[in-house]
């Protein structure tokens, strides 16, 4: 038994060191969102670590630190979104209604796994980018640029009713 401890101990070390593998089709890497001051407001910048799995159906957003500890987990099933944090477990009736509370702002997290694809969401009209020649495309008042999703890089903004800048970096490119 003495000498089982010992590989028992580096067994559940290895175990808390080693992040569980994504799920097939999960996309991951580093988000940022820039929220521009408003009314009393002041700025918000948030930077972690993804996971997102699913689509606009079923899905869940997973936020790190750096050193890989979860900040938020949103899951959404239809009809519900729940927001778990170290603070505990949230039901909202909506993703809209979860980002406002996670975030401030409504954020168009229904469209997040398809943008994240570098495609427009199905859910919603959308229209080329106002920029002649340049890639991506404009959907739900945000303006979905491409240019650099060949490296993994995508932004997307809204100016109204103020400013947000949602940058996402991709592990891989889908």
């Amino acid at each position: 038994m003495l000498r089982a401890a010992p590989l028992l101990a580096a067994l559940a070390l290895a175990g808390c060191a080693i992040p569980p593998a994504a799920p097939p089709g999960a996309l991951s890497g580093r988000l940022s969102l820039q929220v521009d001051a408003h009314d009393t407001r002041s700025a918000e910048n948030i930077s972690a670590g993804f996971e997102l799995s699913g689509d606009a159906e079923h899905g869940e957003l997973r936020l790190t630190s750096p050193l890989g500890t979860t900040l938020a987990a949103a899951r959404w099933d239809a009809g519900e979104a729940r927001l778990v944090t170290p603070q505990g477990e949230q039901r909202f009736a909506d993703l809209d209604a979860l980002s406002v509370a996670a975030f401030g702002e409504t954020l168009p997290l229904r469209a997040l796994p398809d943008w994240l694809r570098g495609r427009p969401w199905p859910g919603a009209a959308e229209r080329p980018s106002a920029v002649p020649g340049a890639p991506g495309f404009e959907q739900l008042g945000w303006t979905i640029d491409l240019a650099r999703f060949g490296a993994g890089q995508l932004l997307a903004s809204r100016a109204k009713p103020q400013g947000v800048r949602l940058r996402a970096v991709l592990d891989g490119v889908p």
